[in-house]
């Protein structure tokens, strides 16, 4: 069986009577990490509640079904898996109950040794219940011997490898964790006496909270009644593997990740790759939502306007769509509309975080030109993506991404567009706060921070 690997968004809320519809209320600003399925858990005292279904976030919680998850904390997620069957059993959070301890968690990230911890647990005689790679850390801290609760964490994850962010909820009060290498983001943040974690910072905004920190990479921080404490794993990472392509396209742009705030940052990469590739047309147009912070820091690069020629519709649920995914042209339709007046005779300049297949990007330049474009530009604000992801983010094998295949001369012959301009490597990492060597590449440059001998199996050798 292989293990699913996820792109996620996780919640968690301590000390507040209304818990399970402050967690919906996050997992609702964090929809955009993952429109599969959604699950929310909560504790009220005496004992844990739960609820998980398939779909959208304003689908599966309805008004009732938030009320009866009685509690003052509480975890959710929001779950998009990128490898493998959709199923119900892989739904988080993930809950374990024994004699001993009883623990809900909620895992963003892939863990790159899972096989073969898959079987040395179940080896020992664990039991699994989903193909997810989560319930591997479940099992490893259900199983370890050591005493407290911090001492069974840091237990089992001395033995995994990958990235992953991770909340976790036991009787006592809810727990963040951020890998070594910093892959995944996560926050904090509090509201008077309650308080949040969360992906993003977008989701505490919607709650009212105040933003207090990043988990930083090496650390658990665990909530209860004494307040926030913060340990640090007895090996701490002596460099960081921050995933660009949080900044570049996955993250929201309101949200502060990695020390930024997004926007801001994809409104630099726009101005870099205006410099770097500069164009002569009458529009500037951004493919929403991503591009539209590059397209608008183009622009302002460039001297050229920025036209709204993109119409996205917001309120397509995966059922909507499902039935059409073998007819993508139409697919692409649905989702985004053109205004024609806008487009009809001018030089068009589209800016794009990134092409991935090419298979969409062709779609639009081809309804471009049926809308009477005169030339269509287009400019892509990150690098050609040439390798997949082996940490969570849903790229497929490096065989099925374009720009593996396919010089940039290539593509655009490909996409049959007038030129195309991607964002060079170093001029992205330019962009960024830190310094180059805080940032995982690896979709563009090849070099994994972490080795491994294929997508699931990793090489032993430790590089921390």
């Amino acid at each position: 069986m292989r293990e699913i690997k996820e792109h996620c968004g996780l919640f968690g809320v301590y000390n507040n009577e209304d818990a399970s519809f402050l967690t919906f209320l996050g997992l609702y600003s964090l929809q955009h990490r993952g429109e599969e399925s959604c699950g929310i858990v909560t504790f009220d005292g005496s004992g844990f509640h739960h609820y998980r279904g398939m779909g959208l976030v304003g689908e599966v919680f309805t008004e009732d079904k938030v009320k009866e998850l009685k509690g003052y904390q509480a975890i959710g997620h929001v779950r998009y898996s990128t490898t493998g069957s959709t199923a119900v059993r892989n739904i988080q959070p993930l809950f374990a109950n024994s004699y001993h301890l009883s623990l809900a968690l909620a895992h963003n990230g892939n863990l790159i040794n899972s096989l073969s911890l898959r079987k040395e647990l179940e080896s020992k005689g664990s039991i699994f219940q989903s193909s997810s790679d989560s319930e591997i850390i479940l099992h490893l801290i259900m199983r370890s011997k050591k005493v407290t609760m911090v001492e069974k964490i840091f237990d089992a994850l001395e033995k995994i490898r990958g990235a992953y962010s991770v909340i976790m909820m036991d009787k006592n009060g809810i727990i963040g964790i951020r890998d070594p290498l910093g892959f995944r983001p996560l926050c904090i943040g509090r509201r008077g006496e309650s308080f949040f974690i969360s992906s993003e910072s977008c989701a505490l905004d919607l709650v009212g909270a105040e933003f207090i920190k990043e988990v930083e990479p090496s650390e658990a921080v665990i909530i209860d009644k004494e307040g926030i404490h913060s340990y640090k794993m007895p090996k701490v990472s002596k460099k960081f593997a921050f995933c660009s392509f949080e900044h570049v396209y996955f993250s929201r742009p309101d949200s502060i990740i990695f020390g930024e705030t997004v926007h801001l940052v994809r409104e630099k990469l726009g101005e870099k790759l205006a410099q770097e590739h500069p164009v002569e047309g009458d529009c500037i147009i951004g493919v929403p939502d991503s591009g539209t912070s590059a397209a608008l820091g183009f622009s302002k690069a460039s001297g050229i306007p920025l036209e709204i020629g993109i119409i996205r519709n917001h309120y397509i649920g995966r059922t909507f769509i499902q039935p059409y995914q073998n007819k993508r042209e139409l697919g692409v339709k649905v989702k985004f509309n053109l205004l024609r007046e806008i487009i009809k005779n001018k030089r068009i300049v589209i800016v794009d975080d990134s092409i991935v297949r090419g298979t969409t990007s062709k779609i639009r330049v081809k309804n471009f030109r049926n809308m009477g474009a005169k030339e269509v530009h287009l400019r892509i604000s990150c690098p050609p993506h040439r390798f997949g992801c082996v940490y969570g983010i849903d790229f497929p094998d490096a065989k099925k991404l374009i720009a593996h295949n396919m010089g940039i001369k290539e593509i655009e012959e490909f996409l049959e567009v007038d030129s195309l301009g991607y964002l060079s490597l170093e001029g992205m990492l330019s962009c960024f706060k830190h310094a180059k060597n805080y940032y995982c590449t690896a979709c563009w440059s090849g070099k994994y921070p972490l080795k491994f001998h294929n997508v699931y199996k990793y090489s032993l050798e430790e590089e921390l």
